[in-house]
């Protein structure tokens, strides 16, 4: 029953990797449509919400059999609930990109409001922070559950440039607030993406040392 039990385990590591880097893909692919243009990428994304919606229900059914069939303990059972957790947090980052892929959809009818080098950085930073997080999670790695921890602050600072930016541009020029508007939703999406990724980073130290760390970070 043990072996069955560790096959099973293996099972849910690898789904979870698989829908964390369509989550991936679909961030990428949604900003690609923003930054350059390029809606060859947004049917692709659509098909992509579709997988990861389908792996939400096959990862709790998963997590469901293991709890119920083997009755795991301590490490084990942290491990299986918390990957629950990781699963809603890896389907909401796909609608967050859906979120941006719509308001790339948008702001594709008009001329771009200036550079977007800054939603372009911000983007890397939270894709980086989605796999590794999800990386720290079924290698049960703290310190790299630490390191999302502290890129966390690093992305909520981009933001806050981004937010200034933005507000500065309209100000100027009130013919841009609409498109404005959109890329600081853009903004926002991206944050909220950080934060999913950083409830799976704490989930991992929940897993591993059995420490509740959220609103109090060590």
């Amino acid at each position: 029953m043990e072996r069955h039990f560790d096959e099973q385990l293996t099972v849910l590591k690898h789904t979870l990797i698989k829908m964390s880097a369509l989550s991936e893909a679909m961030i990428s692919d949604a900003i690609r449509a923003l930054c350059e243009r390029d809606t060859s990428a947004i049917p692709r994304i659509r098909e992509h919400e579709d997988q990861v919606n389908r792996l939400q229900i096959e990862i709790d059914g998963i997590c469901l059999r293991l709890i119920a069939l083997y009755q795991p303990t301590a490490g084990d059972l942290r491990f299986i609930l918390g990957a629950v957790k990781t699963n809603g947090d890896l389907e909401r980052m796909a609608d967050l990109a859906i979120n941006i892929c719509e308001e790339a959809e948008r702001l594709l009818e008009n001329p771009l409001p200036g550079a977007l080098t800054g939603i372009q950085e911000m983007a890397a930073l939270a894709s980086l922070m989605v796999k590794e997080s999800l990386h720290a999670y079924v290698n049960r790695a703290v310190e790299q559950a630490r390191v999302v921890l502290l890129r966390d602050d690093r992305l909520d600072d981009m933001k806050r440039h981004i937010t200034a930016d933005m507000t500065s541009l309209m100000q100027k020029d009130p013919g841009v607030i609409k498109q404005a508007l959109d890329i600081l939703l853009v903004a926002r999406n991206l944050e909220r993406i950080g934060d999913h990724a950083t409830n799976i980073a704490e989930n991992t130290i929940f897993v591993v040392k059995g420490l509740d760390i959220r609103h109090h970070r060590e």
